[in-house]
């Protein structure tokens, strides 16, 4: 009688550790999108552009082909996002795409600007990490 007793608040007690843990984990990513932000669209890529073109001094026609760039390598990643759907996109592919978008980027730009670049490039990435790292804390 005493071992079904014991078996009994064991059980209670561990229902109980579950539905905590379950409560806790939900509460932690509540607020937080799940998965790959959504493309921009073309106000916000005008405005990341607008953006570049200021950091980095950019002349009309720089400023004309980064634009296209930007519009171009979005219009892909949104494409690969949508065939992806109900998986997760191939990281590897995701990191090599940028990483061409940004190669052709710097192919537009002086040596000084290519330096802009990177900094421009570091700043922003510090900037999506921050809230990500806030909440972790």
């Amino acid at each position: 009688m005493k071992k079904n007793k014991t078996s009994k608040k064991g059980i209670i007690v561990s229902l109980f550790v579950l539905i905590f843990s379950i409560t806790m984990v939900h509460a932690q990513h509540q607020g937080r999108p799940q998965g790959p932000p959504p493309a921009p669209n073309k106000q916000q890529i005008e405005k990341m552009v607008t953006d570049l073109s200021k950091e980095l001094s950019l002349t009309k026609t720089q400023e004309e082909s980064v634009s296209e760039l930007y519009t171009d390598h979005f219009k892909t990643l949104k494409k690969k996002m949508n065939s992806n759907k109900g998986g997760k996109p191939d990281r590897s592919e995701m990191d090599e795409l940028k990483t061409d978008f940004e190669n052709d980027v710097k192919a537009l730009l002086t040596e000084d600007q290519q330096k802009l670049f990177v900094a421009y490039l570091k700043k922003q990435e510090s900037k999506r990490q921050r809230p990500e790292q806030q909440n972790r804390q």
